[in-house]
């Protein structure tokens, strides 16, 4: 069965243990939607918030010396959003209405975590997943850099450069 099949089969049973939760959505830590389960919100675009908050939470963590990022906790006049980590590369992130149990919502989101984990490790490559028909080319798995090793929301950091010309002197202010 397909990594993306079995990751909506784990939402889908979400929302059956979960009074209250009116969507689930889980993505890669770069913003690709696995699999969603999110009437009335456009995954992608969940998806692409879900790793800019995930940059901005593993950052934050960092720099206050918390350790590795497990989870984000957001709560608007209708409801949570609530982020957790699914291993090194995705990323689950559930909505739920204002009268959810929050200590419900965590403990079940964290076990749903850890399965999206590891059914993210295990269908991981290629022959697997939706186009598992279709290998891979072997120029394409030579130029792909290894992931595994990138902690959770890391992001590139811009280094200022001295200008390669020297600016023109302002005559006449």
């Amino acid at each position: 069965m397909a990594v993306e099949t079995d990751v909506l089969d784990e939402l889908r049973r979400l929302r059956t243990r979960i009074p209250r939760l009116t969507g689930s959505l889980a993505a890669t830590v770069d913003g690709l939607v696995l699999a969603h389960d999110v009437p009335g919100t456009e995954p992608e675009g969940l998806a692409a918030l879900t790793a800019a908050a995930l940059g901005v939470a593993y950052r934050m963590t960092d720099a206050a010396a918390r350790g590795d990022f497990r989870e984000l906790l957001v709560r608007g006049s209708g409801g949570y959003v609530a982020t957790y980590a699914a291993g090194t590369t995705a990323v689950l992130t559930l909505l739920a209405e204002d009268r959810v149990n929050v200590g419900r919502l965590h403990l079940e989101g964290r076990r749903s975590g850890a399965r999206i984990a590891d059914l993210v490790a295990t269908g991981v490559g290629p022959g697997t997943g939706r186009h598992a028909d279709r290998p891979a080319p072997e120029e394409h798995l030579a130029t792909v850099p290894p992931t595994a090793d990138r902690p959770i929301g890391t992001l590139p950091v811009r280094t200022p450069q001295r200008p390669t010309h020297q600016p023109r002197p302002q005559t006449g202010i």
